[in-house]
């Protein structure tokens, strides 16, 4: 197994997670009942081919995992595309990744608490929305500061309690479809003649992609991996493909029993409430509170948790190499965890979160934002595989090397140029001050530049 000692690091974090933990940390992380609380999003943007959005937005995610694996194969170190930029292009490069993904690991965890807090204010009002936010955030500070371990255990029994709600939101809407309460033809989640256009979709998609973020992060935790670094990229392919048959299902089946089918495509669903409006007609008032409460939780313990402890790592990653303040590179010597960096992803989440809730459209301004971040580094992340493998190691492998990543590019492209106007433009400025950040540490002498040998 490759060390990373022979890239110029110390082995500083904990090596004790094996395939499965990797593969249930990227489940979480896509969390598996995702689709729950953006349905309304989806089924307005895609006229209703909700089942189409999220195919699409499977095949973009399934090149990205292939390059992702091959990257991990070849660098089996934290910091994600921000390693694999830096290493298979130039320095340079991989702080602009990094910079670019940080936009999405910065910005997630505070999605997800603000998601899953207005979603708790709403059946316990009693406690405000920057309550939820304290709690949720200390709760999942604590978890990931008792260790990488702790942090797997929580997971899996999250995992399974997703599972079982999502199983129960299946059995009931089938009942309700053999009861012929459907809404729309068996095929039309997939296909509707009478709507598709290309920019519909590619716009639906840029949106459902959002449930498959998260896959990625098991990169960052390839030093904590104490298996073969070639199972690493193997648990992101397989945590991708259990998440899209189960994102497919569920919106299938919603689709077909969403009621007011017409207003909701004219009006969307600015109140998020529009699966749970549909589990409600599937089931009854008891189904709609029961996966209402799931979604809550799920996003804002189970996914927000591995979010922090992903982002922990990047910011570590970044810091270690002296491309972030220097502090956030401290690990704690007892739980073997990068403790400021852990700490300051909570702080961050919490001031931020606490800001957009008093926005009129925080949660879809941080969702499109962290959109565009992802698919800017996804964008970087084929390049490096092209760049590494085809030009500086002569590679023969023109699938892996080449075409794969290609298709992937022009996908990731197809999906930005139709995401939201406003998101492209903030992200344009943010990687703007990336750039300028970067010129900066030009001029003060203090390029980019990546250990080669051990310190």
């Amino acid at each position: 197994m490759s060390t990373i000692e022979q890239f110029g690091y110390r082995q500083e974090l904990q090596r004790s997670l094996g395939f499965a933990d990797l593969m249930i940390y990227g489940l979480i992380f896509m969390v598996p009942i995702a689709p729950f609380g953006i349905f309304g999003n989806v089924f307005a943007t895609s006229h209703g081919m909700v089942a189409l959005a999220y195919l699409i937005g499977l095949v973009a995610m399934a090149f990205t995992a292939l390059s992702y694996a091959q990257m991990a194969r070849a660098f089996p170190m934290a910091g994600s595309v921000y390693t694999y930029a830096g290493r298979g292009i130039a320095p340079p490069v991989g702080f602009l990744a990094g910079w670019a993904i940080l936009l999405d690991y910065v910005l997630v965890p505070s999605l997800l608490y603000l998601v899953a807090s207005a979603a708790m204010n709403s059946f316990l009002p009693a406690i405000p929305i920057w309550g939820w936010l304290v709690i949720f955030v200390l709760l999942n500070t604590v978890v990931n500061y008792l260790g990488i371990q702790m942090t797997a255990r929580i997971t899996r029994i999250m995992l399974v309690a997703e599972l079982a709600v999502l199983a129960i939101f299946l059995v009931v809407g089938g009942v309700a479809l053999a009861q012929g309460k459907a809404q729309a033809g068996v095929l039309t989640p997939l296909f509707d003649s009478s709507s598709f256009t290309w920019s519909v979709v590619f716009a639906a998609a840029s949106v459902a992609v959002l449930s498959f973020l998260g896959f990625d992060g098991i990169s960052t935790l390839a030093e904590e991996n104490r298996e073969d670094a070639r199972r690493l990229g193997r648990s992101m392919v397989a945590a991708l493909g259990v998440a899209a048959v189960l994102f497919v299902v569920q919106t299938w089946v919603a689709a077909l029993l969403t009621p007011d089918r017409a207003k909701l495509i004219a009006e969307g669903d600015a109140a998020g409430s529009a699966f749970y409006d549909t589990a409600a007609f599937a089931g009854g008032p008891w189904l709609s509170v029961l996966t209402a409460v799931a979604t809550a939780i799920a996003w804002g313990f189970a996914n927000s948790l591995v979010a922090q402890a992903a982002t922990s790592r990047l910011l570590f990653a970044m810091a270690r190499d002296r491309q972030l303040p220097r502090f956030l590179s401290v690990v704690d010597a007892r739980r073997r965890v990068p403790v400021n960096a852990t700490l300051a992803v909570a702080g961050i989440s919490l001031v931020l979160g606490v800001y957009m809730s008093t926005r009129e459209n925080g949660i879809g301004e941080l969702a499109s934002l962290v959109n565009f971040g992802a698919m800017s580094a996804f964008l970087l992340l084929h390049i490096a595989v092209v760049v590494h493998y085809l030009v500086k190691q002569r590679s023969r492998d023109y699938w892996a090397h080449l075409i794969a990543p290609v298709i992937g590019f022009g996908v990731l492209v197809a999906v930005v140029i139709n995401q939201n106007v406003a998101a492209q433009w903030v992200g344009g400025v943010w990687l703007a001050l990336g750039l300028l950040v970067l010129g900066a540490s030009y001029l003060l002498g203090r390029r980019p530049a990546l250990p080669t040998e051990v310190k």
